[in-house]
C-alpha cells in the first residue's frame, strides 16, 4: 500500500546538532516556500511530496506521467485550495478530536487489509513522517466537514423536483462512467478571455486526437477538482449534468469524447468510459411477529430470559401467540397487533433478527435469544421477493439531483474562495 496523501505540514525550525560552527557541507538545505497562501505558506517540501503520491499513483495505474512543470502547476493549485479549505474550517470553528483521527487512521488500515501498526511502518518506509500523517487526516477530515456545511446549507430537494426529473426521456435511459477536462472562464470573461481559452481548449482536444490519453490530459492541464484523479467524475445520468452535456455524451461510445463544450462557466471535453442499463431492484422481505421482554432496572436479563421461555412455552402448548403478545410483550408498536411486525426488508431490524429468521420456516417460533432491548422469541410468517424498482428509481433520482446541485455548489464555492483570496505564488512558470 502506498500512501498518496498529501503532508501539508514541514518544520521551519532546524535543531543545532551541535555548538561548533558548520561546514558548508554539514548545513542542511532549507526549505523553500513556493506559495503564499493568506496568512500561511507551501513549502517546496510539500509540493515535492504531493507530487511524489501523484506520480505513484499514476504509475499503478499504467498512465503516462504528464512532465514535471504541469504536474507541478496542477498539484500546487489543488495545495493551494485544499490550504484555502483548511484555513476557513479553523475560522468557523471546525475542530477535530485525536480520538476522531485515530478512528480514520483505524478505519484506512482496515480497508487496507493491515493493522494500524503496519500501515505506520509502510509509511515511514515510505519517507513520510506518521505525525504529519496524522495532521493530514486531520485537515482532510477539517476540509469535508466544511464542504459538508456547504451541501448542508443547501434546500432540501423537492417532490416535484424528483417527479419532473423522473418523467424526462433521459432519465429512462442508462447511466454513463465519464471524465472531464475543464478550463475556467473568469467571471465577466472579455471577449479576448473567451477566444484564449476556447483556443487552448482546442489544442487540448489535438493533443487527445494525437493519442494524449485522457488522464493524462486532465491531470495535466483541467482545472476542475477532480483533475489529479484523472479528470474521473463516475457514474452519471443525462439529467445529473447540464444539457449541453447530455446532448453531446448520450450518442457516444464507451471510449470517446466530445469535441469542446462551452458552459457558463469554461470550456470542457468529457469521456465516456463506460455505460450500464438501468435494471430492475428486488427487495427480499420477511413477515414475522414476534414478543419482546425489556431489560431495565427492574427486570434483569436472566429474568427477562426465564420470562421469555415461559411465554414460549405456553405458545408451544397451544396457547395463541397473538393473545400472549398483545398481554405481555413490551414492544408498544406491534402489542396491541398481536406482535405482528408487518413486511420488513431483510436486515431491517439488525443482524441478530435476520439471523433467527432465516434459520425458521413458515410458522416455526424461534428460540429465545438476545438484543441490546431484551429477550425476544420471534415466529416467522412468510418471506417474499417484491419489486421496488420505483422506489428505488425515485431514491436514486433524488440522489442524483442532490449530487448534481452539491458538485455545482462546492465547485462555485471554492472558485470564488480562490478568487478572492491572497495568493503570492514564488515559483518559477
Amino acid at each position: 500500500m502506498k500512501s498518496t496523501l498529501i503532508a501539508l505540514s514541514f518544520s521551519l525550525f532546524i535543531p543545532l546538532l551541535n555548538s561548533k560552527p558548520a561546514t558548508a557541507q554539514e548545513i542542511e538545505p532549507i526549505d523553500s516556500i513556493v506559495a503564499l497562501v493568506e496568512q500561511d505558506v507551501i513549502l517546496r517540501s510539500e509540493l515535492d511530496l504531493a507530487i511524489k503520491g501523484i506520480v505513484d499513483r499514476i504509475r499503478a495505474t499504467g498512465d503516462n506521467v504528464p512532465p514535471r512543470d504541469l504536474l507541478e502547476s496542477q498539484v500546487l493549485e489543488r495545495l493551494i485550495i485544499r490550504e484555502l479549505q483548511i484555513q476557513r474550517a479553523m475560522q468557523t470553528g471546525i475542530r477535530v478530536s485525536d480520538a476522531e483521527v485515530d478512528q480514520a487512521i483505524t478505519n484506512l488500515a482496515q480497508q487496507n487489509g493491515v493493522s494500524v501498526g503496519q500501515m505506520r511502518q509502510v509509511i515511514e518506509a515510505d519517507g513520510e513522517d506518521f505525525v504529519e500523517f496524522r495532521r493530514n487526516i486531520s485537515e482532510e477530515i477539517m476540509a469535508e466537514r466544511l464542504r459538508q456545511r456547504i451541501v448542508n446549507s443547501m434546500e432540501p430537494i423537492s417532490d416535484t423536483e424528483v417527479d419532473i426529473l423522473l418523467a424526462s426521456e433521459e432519465y429512462a435511459g442508462g447511466e454513463y462512467n465519464i471524465s472531464h477536462i475543464m478550463l475556467n472562464l473568469p467571471e465577466g470573461a472579455t471577449p479576448d478571455q473567451i477566444s484564449e481559452v476556447r483556443e487552448r481548449i482546442t489544442e487540448i482536444h489535438q493533443e487527445l486526437e494525437n493519442g494524449m490519453d485522457f488522464p493524462s490530459a486532465a491531470i495535466s492541464y483541467s482545472q476542475s477538482q477532480e483533475a489529479l484523479e484523472g479528470g474521473e467524475v463516475g457514474w452519471r445520468d443525462l439529467n445529473s449534468v447540464p444539457r449541453s452535456f447530455s446532448d453531446a455524451i448520450k450518442g457516444l461510445q464507451p471510449g470517446q469524447y466530445t469535441d469542446p463544450i462551452r458552459s457558463p462557466a469554461g470550456f470542457h471535453i468529457i469521456k465516456v468510459n463506460d455505460y450500464r442499463e438501468r435494471s430492475r431492484v428486488m427487495a427480499q422481505e420477511h413477515h414475522a411477529r414476534h414478543i419482546l421482554i425489556e431489560t431495565n432496572q427492574l427486570v434483569s436479563p436472566r429474568d427477562a430470559m426465564d420470562k421469555i421461555r415461559d411465554l414460549r412455552q405456553r405458545i408451544m402448548d397451544g396457547e395463541e401467540f397473538a393473545e400472549i403478545a398483545k398481554e405481555h410483550s413490551d414492544d408498544p408498536t406491534s402489542a396491541n397487533l398481536g406482535g405482528d411486525m408487518g413486511w420488513f426488508q431483510r436486515n431491517a431490524y439488525g443482524d441478530r433478527v435476520e439471523q433467527m429468521l432465516a434459520g425458521l420456516e413458515d410458522g416455526e417460533i424461534s428460540e429465545p435469544f438476545q438484543s441490546q432491548v431484551g429477550w425476544h422469541i420471534i415466529q416467522k410468517l412468510g418471506y417474499r421477493e417484491v419489486d421496488v424498482t420505483e422506489q428505488a428509481l425515485r431514491e436514486r433520482a433524488r440522489d442524483s439531483i442532490r449530487r448534481s446541485k452539491q458538485d455545482s455548489e462546492i465547485e462555485s464555492y471554492l472558485r470564488q474562495m480562490r478568487e478572492e483570496a491572497f495568493v503570492e505564488l514564488r515559483i518559477e512558470a
